[in-house]
């Protein structure tokens, strides 16, 4: 599966918001760094953020593109409610080896209503 084609799978389980099954897409020893959060080590770690970012809020992910670069695929999106942000995805023998997303925190934490740290 080509990187374009996994992250396309990716965002319809993602706009499905199930965390078992979004878990899949990921090796055992995966990392998911969302840049405006600590990095997250491990497939088990990943899906429990994943359970809790689903629990937190509803969330919808619009694919503006989607660019492919060997073992590397690039995801620009938005949501309806206008937050846009990018996710670099390196996959190796079609799981998702590495994730780095680049979003506004702040903006989302606003839309959702949800509390603003102090720090």
């Amino acid at each position: 599966m080509t990187p374009k084609q996994l992250i396309k799978n990716w965002v319809k389980v993602f706009n499905s918001g199930n965390a078992e099954e979004i878990a899949e897409f990921y090796h055992e020893d995966a990392i998911n760094h969302q840049v405006a959060n600590k990095p997250v080590i491990g497939k088990a770690a990943i899906r429990q953020m994943f359970q809790d970012e689903f629990a937190q809020a509803e969330m919808v992910c619009i694919v503006e593109n989607i660019f492919e670069d060997g073992e590397w695929g690039i995801l620009e999106w938005k949501d309806p409610l206008g937050l846009r942000g990018c996710g670099f995805f390196h996959i190796v023998d079609d799981k998702i080896k590495f994730q780095r997303g680049y979003w506004d925190k702040l903006s989302f934490l606003r839309q959702h209503n949800l509390p603003i740290p102090k720090e």
